[in-house]
């Protein structure tokens, strides 16, 4: 705590705001080109009783204690080649006659079967969700999934970063907040001396997601601007800024206010969130018209990075009641696909997949049941036939490692899905 309490400090002695100390309208300097990566989000908030969590109680699986009327995800996992502890079976809920399960992100074993599928398919990493409303609780737990993410990525050969998610902040302390947090991870937990944590140019990387959408998150381009120079000359690290689709004309889901135009040139790497800005396969090649190739160009002005983010389909039912099932069809890969090769053609060299494991929203790319019936009986459950198609239960692990094959430049870019269903 000595060492954290000097850092503390060192950063706050004669910091002045780097907005001061540049003229208005400074533009990035600019990172160099790196190696391509295909990152998942992950969000590794799934508990149950039983798990060795402090609440040993259910959290993001349901509200309270599941059952088909409080069930709040929508995509059923594959957990089959799980045990012991990383198991938590519903009650009342049957497979074939057989208890019906899922699983826990607080246990080791669980983080590690996830990063062992990323290195068999050939995913780079992950970019861990950490929610700047729910550090006290992580850190009162002893952030171990985030310890156990360090551990399996060093088992398999994955990277990680930090990705914290600002929705829902306080204006008024999430610049400290952010601060203190990056203290205790660089100095108590030791992310940035992994071997496998992210770096571009010798620098880690961390992401910042949230910046210029309208709604619950940072809208005041000052105070965005504080925290982006913070992090960049403080912390030395490359800020990745998690904005809103429409960063590049202040339209759609950014704020509208011109000084955002300076708050995004000033990130190092751009990552607009798409999810459900697009629902057809019409309407995803549109996309690379509207937005990707314009984003691009824009991105390279200002000596950018441009990571996409893509998603696998959407539907959010047994979260929000009144949304309709399967909300936006995977089309059997066909969508998730069509993205990708969008991003890779328009000339995109890294990527995001959101997400990897996010089953409340039914984006995850993990193993999960192939048919109705591998589901449990009791409520409504999104299988991968959803769209009248036979799929295997790794079949978006398949598609997200000829993904990966493809921004690594050992697959040719090609317009069709190219494994055969």
């Amino acid at each position: 705590m000595n060492a954290f309490f000097l850092l503390l400090i060192s950063f706050a002695i004669g910091l002045i705001p780097a907005s001061a100390r540049e003229p208005e309208r400074a533009r990035n300097t600019g990172i160099p080109p790196t190696e391509a990566k295909v990152l998942v989000g992950y969000q590794g908030w799934f508990r149950c009783p039983g798990d060795g969590s402090p609440k040993n109680a259910w959290s993001h699986w349901s509200n309270g204690a599941p059952s088909s009327q409080t069930i709040s995800v929508d995509l059923y996992p594959d957990v089959s080649e799980l045990s012991g502890p990383s198991l938590c079976a519903l009650p009342g809920m049957t497979i074939r006659g057989k208890q019906a399960y899922v699983f826990s992100s607080y246990v080791r074993d669980t983080v590690e079967k996830h990063f062992e599928w990323m290195q068999h398919y050939g995913i780079d990493g992950v970019l861990l969700q950490r929610f700047t409303n729910s550090i006290p609780s992580s850190q009162r737990e002893g952030d171990v999934v985030l310890k156990n993410i360090m551990a399996s990525a060093h088992d398999h050969h994955r990277i990680f970063a930090i990705e914290y998610d600002i929705s829902g902040c306080d204006p008024a302390t999430i610049f400290e907040r952010l601060k203190s947090d990056w203290g205790y991870l660089s100095l108590t937990l030791d992310v940035t001396s992994s071997h496998e944590y992210f770096r571009i140019n010798g620098k880690p990387v961390v992401s910042i997601w949230g910046l210029g959408l309208t709604g619950h998150h940072i809208r005041d381009p000052d105070l965005a601007l504080q925290i982006i120079h913070w992090f960049k000359d403080t912390a030395q690290v490359v800020v990745m800024g998690g904005t809103p689709a429409g960063w590049g004309t202040l339209s759609q889901d950014s704020v509208s206010d011109k000084r955002w135009v300076e708050v995004y040139a000033q990130m190092d790497i751009v990552q607009p969130w798409t999810v459900g800005r697009y629902s057809t396969l019409a309407q995803v090649d549109a996309w690379k018209q509207t937005h990707l190739i314009p984003d691009l160009a824009l991105a390279r002005r200002n000596h950018q990075m441009y990571m996409p983010v893509i998603f696998s389909g959407f539907s959010w039912h047994n979260l929000n009641r009144d949304k309709p099932e399967n909300q936006i069809p995977r089309l059997g890969g066909e969508f998730f696909w069509k993205q990708a090769y969008n991003a890779r053609t328009a000339g995109a060299t890294i990527l995001k997949i959101a997400m990897f494991d996010e089953v409340n929203e039914s984006t995850a790319i993990l193993k999960a049941a192939s048919e109705r019936e591998d589901a449990p009986q009791q409520g409504y459950w999104l299988t991968l036939d959803a769209d009248g198609e036979h799929l295997p239960r790794d079949w978006y692990l398949q598609l997200a490692g000829k993904i990966s094959q493809m921004f690594h430049k050992s697959l040719k870019p090609t317009a069709e899905v190219p494994i055969k269903r």
